[in-house]
């Protein structure tokens, strides 16, 4: 599994890579890691069920936000979401060999909270994305569970829908932390369920969100669909 799944890894980013430059970088940014990504579950013999699917519009713009239980988040999200999206992403993951470089290419956006200006930068770069059906998904927890539990959110995401008046959907992730947990060198087969939730909207009367508010709902909703176990305490 391993030298298919690098070799896939190259040609995915070559490929975005490749007609990102040449002006395709709206396709190319999601479909070779949509197909990379479902390759990976396919190849490690995870399967990936949806629950929700009918909740969302693909002409429509949204703030994904999802629990982060392990390595096997992004895959079920890339491969099975259905709605072409960019990640926001820790800057340091720039720095990964190729596919730091194809993400930035391909319009994914590297949060950068280094100083004022640097999290403006942030922030144009966001909304230059987000038009036309374009989303963002966020773990708002920041990094992977170490104990299979969901922790507390990040007010970063919530900010970005705050600013622009976006539909925020929360989706739960079951089952990722049993396939490979954070610390693990290797996957193990399992079942992965991403339960997409209804949309939060901004307040009709403002047109805004109200952060805490926001913030708390999505928590709830994303908690709804998880086992006790992995609940907040």
């Amino acid at each position: 599994m391993i030298p298919l799944l690098a070799v896939l890894t190259v040609l995915a980013a070559s490929v975005t890579i490749i007609g990102s430059v040449l002006g395709a970088s709206r396709s190319m940014g999601y479909w070779p890691g949509h197909l990379w990504a479902k390759a990976f579950c396919m190849l490690s013999l995870v399967k990936v069920r949806v629950r929700g699917r009918e909740n969302i519009d693909r002409r429509t713009s949204y703030v994904f936000v999802a629990n982060h239980q392990g390595a096997y988040d992004i895959f079920a999200i890339y491969g099975y979401l259905g709605h072409n999206f960019r990640w926001m992403m820790k800057k340091s993951l720039e720095r990964i060999p190729f596919v730091g470089f194809s993400c930035r290419v391909s319009g994914h956006i590297y949060v950068d909270n280094s100083s004022p200006s640097a999290t403006a930068h942030t922030m144009a770069t966001a909304e230059k994305q987000l038009s036309g059906g374009m989303s963002v998904v966020v773990f708002p927890e920041g990094s992977r569970s170490r104990d299979g539990r969901m922790h507390a959110f990040r007010r970063g995401a919530f900010k970005l829908a705050t600013e622009f008046s976006l539909p925020v959907v929360p989706v739960t992730i079951d089952g990722a932390y049993g396939v490979m947990p954070r610390g693990s060198v290797l996957p193990r087969p399992g079942s992965i369920t991403l339960t997409i939730h209804a949309p939060i909207h901004a307040s009709s009367e403002t047109g805004r969100h109200e952060l805490s508010e926001l913030m708390e709902r999505s928590a709830d909703a994303i908690a709804s669909a998880l086992p006790e176990a992995q609940k907040p305490r």
